[in-house]
């Protein structure tokens, strides 16, 4: 670890909040004293910088902007450092832990994420050990290659694929989970890297950041008793390109002939939908069931076993990128970075 840099990188969240004196509420403290808040990140051998947002965001106003910020920070200091740390509020941690996945193009350093449920400045908060084995993580090498040469997300013990990952949780320390894909490693007295999970290291890469995105995505999540009036209406909102089907199961969905037809007339008009279950565990397989069957007939894409916020996240990247909508089905299922089996 000795000569070995990490570049901490601060964009907000519940994490960097300490409290007030006075007035006892929740602020966000000069993350240029973060090592007056955590003096055991002297003890690492490894040198640690740190970059904060000007203007730190609630997780709940990210944008694509802030991952564009993000992967833009990334890539000005990626010949510097040999791994990075993200502290990002949790609530949508795995949407940009998705994205960044499929903006880092031949990324072959450690980009973690990490956050906290209690502020750093809280007695009991969970924010000192998520931050510091973060950036152990983050630091590791093996024969001077990175063990983890990915973007993941490190939260109570646990380190997830981050484009596999989902808050599950809004009051445990335990938030996060990977319901369809093995942990990367587990922390305990020593950390367990499963090393047959991980990416492997190509040295040879060069880091290539996509930065365009595209916002005309929407979701579409059903329910017993939806109408038709509804659907119809949401398919008629302006400037719509793709929609993420949040259905039942392994995929089903209504097989009424409205609702295949006005999903049949989106597909026609080049909109492009994605089937992806409402299950947390599991996969879409359209050709199982007559009320998925139909889906696939219209030219529903099927998601596979992708999480909601991968699903999203890659859409509108493949939108920004220009990608022809007869070529979206193929790239879609083609795997990035591991999102998808």
């Amino acid at each position: 670890m000795v000569g070995t840099k990490v570049l901490l990188i601060y964009t907000g969240g519940t994490i960097g909040m300490i409290k007030d004196s006075e007035t006892r509420v929740l602020k966000p403290f000069d993350f240029e004293q973060i090592k007056k808040e955590v003096p055991e990140l002297n003890k690492f051998e490894c040198e640690i910088d740190t970059f904060s947002f000007e203007d730190p965001l609630d997780s709940s106003n990210m944008k694509p902007e802030a991952w564009v910020r993000i992967a833009e920070i990334i890539e000005d200091n990626y010949a510097e450092y040999d791994g990075f740390v993200i502290l990002h509020g949790s609530d949508t941690m795995a949407f940009t832990a998705s994205a960044l996945s499929f903006m880092l193009h031949g990324l072959n350093k450690p980009v973690i994420l990490t956050g906290s449920q209690l502020p750093i400045g809280t007695i009991r908060t969970d924010g000192k050990e998520n931050l510091i084995t973060a950036i152990e993580i983050a630091a590791a090498k093996k024969a001077n290659n990175p063990l983890v040469p990915e973007v993941a997300i490190y939260f109570e013990y646990n380190l997830y694929r981050g484009n596999r990952t989902t808050k599950v949780n809004s009051e445990d320390f335990e938030a996060f989970d990977s319901f369809n894909y093995p942990l990367l490693a587990e922390a305990g007295i020593k950390i367990k890297y499963n090393t047959r999970n991980i990416l492997e290291v190509d040295t040879e890469s060069k880091l290539n950041v996509f930065k365009l995105f595209d916002r005309n995505v929407a979701s579409l999540k059903l329910f017993p008793g939806i109408t038709k009036e509804f659907v119809s209406h949401f398919m008629k909102t302006p400037g719509l390109k793709a929609v993420v089907l949040e259905t039942f199961g392994s995929g089903n969905a209504l097989s009424e002939e409205w609702f295949l037809s006005l999903l049949k007339k989106a597909i026609n008009k080049g909109v492009v939908i994605v089937n992806v279950t409402q299950c947390k565990r599991g996969s879409v397989d359209q050709a199982k069931y007559e009320t998925g069957s139909g889906l696939e007939a219209i030219g529903v894409i099927s998601g596979g076993d992708i999480t909601f916020e991968a699903a999203i996240t890659k859409l509108m990247l493949l939108l920004g990128g220009k990608t022809i909508t007869e070529k979206i089905k193929t790239k879609f299922l083609s795997p990035f970075c591991g999102e998808i089996s």
